[in-house]
């Protein structure tokens, strides 16, 4: 297979089709049963050395970016495993401390992928040259250099979450109201994107109504992927969405830049109920929305209100306002204004 069989468009696809499929699978597990084995740790060592597993579990979101990537491109075991290292090696979850290594998080998704593209296109190019000592060769060369260089790219890629951190607190210093509709579209948009919304959160220190508000745009984005995919999808990825996060749909939206406008007209109406609800929240929650209901009962614990209104009030600013308007923008949009169809929302299908 040669490289030059595929347009730009066609590389990239194949690169997020892999990353949308990495998602799904590393981050899944933590995100149904994280919370629930850390409100049961107390009640036994076994709860604690389960939420061990499904936290550690996520760590190999990046290997699995870099694996997936190169069987979208058919790659045998070799390309796949040199793929793999080196998208693993540059993503900056790795890092060096006092002689030796630790794992710390996922790294950076957007440098994960650039590295990943770039081997691929590398090992497409080599393809052939090495004859029968490619085993030998191509991970000295692609692993080594392509590494190399994704090590060095990482800290300037990663300055992008910084500026957006930057931006975001920008917007912190507005009148509550429109900061709340401004941070529930910026975040209901970065949850789709390669950024990490909890990256940006944890960045500048996001709290209170900040904190409540970017959870309910990461909300409204889930609501209109999920309702958007239940019309096209199995129901397993239409799940996934709603449990995991709606970065599954990160294809999507690359291929399609109009699923932006249900996105913004659905965060910026939730957003301007998480004003009228006052949802809280912290740095450590911000950017998780619905994902392990790390959103809900943090705007719960941390409400003014009752314990009953607080939970009817966390119901109706993550589930039911969300939902309700993602449904009418859809109707409106698709149905009425025809901008676009729920074929957008196919997963995995080339755009």
């Amino acid at each position: 297979m040669d490289n030059n069989k595929y347009t730009f468009k066609e590389f990239m696809m194949k690169v997020f089709g892999g990353v949308s499929i990495a998602i799904i699978a590393g981050l899944i597990t933590n995100a149904i049963l994280g919370e629930v084995f850390s409100a049961l740790k107390d009640k036994g060592s076994i709860f604690e050395f389960l939420l061990l597993v499904v936290n550690m579990s996520q760590m190999v979101v990046p290997a699995l970016v870099g694996a997936l990537i190169a069987k979208e491109f058919d790659f045998d075991l070799v390309e796949i495993s040199v793929v793999t290292t080196t998208t693993f090696l540059a993503s900056g979850s790795i890092k060096p401390v006092d002689g030796g290594y630790i794992i710390a998080g996922i790294g950076d998704l957007i440098n994960t992928i650039l590295v990943a593209s770039l081997a691929v296109f590398v090992v497409l190019k080599l393809r052939g040259k090495f004859g029968s000592l490619n085993i030998l060769l191509l991970p000295l060369v692609v692993v080594t250099f392509v590494g190399a260089i994704g090590l060095f790219t990482l800290p300037y890629v990663s300055q992008l979450t910084a500026a957006i951190g930057l931006l975001v607190e920008k917007i912190t210093t507005l009148q509550p109201l429109l900061m709340s509709i401004l941070l529930a579209i910026t975040f209901g948009i970065l949850i789709i994107s390669p950024f990490s919304t909890v990256a940006v959160g944890l960045a500048i220190g996001l709290t209170g109504l900040g904190s409540g508000a970017a959870n309910i745009g990461i909300c409204a984005t889930t609501a209109v992927v999920v309702i958007g995919s239940m019309k096209v999808n199995k129901s397993g990825i239409t799940l996934a969405a709603l449990l995991a996060s709606p970065k599954i749909f990160l294809k999507n939206w690359i291929a399609n830049p109009k699923l932006n406008i249900p996105i913004v007209i659905t965060a910026g109406i939730s957003g301007i109920f998480a004003y009228i609800f006052n949802i809280q929240g912290t740095a450590q929650s911000a950017g998780f929305g619905l994902a392990g209901l790390v959103g809900p009962i943090n705007a719960i614990s941390l409400s003014q209100n009752g314990l009953g209104q607080a939970i009817i009030l966390a119901a109706l600013a993550f589930v039911i306002i969300p939902f309700i308007t993602s449904i009418i923008v859809h109707k409106l949009l698709v149905g009425v204004l025809k901008i676009y169809d729920y074929d957008i929302f196919k997963f995995g299908e080339d755009k």
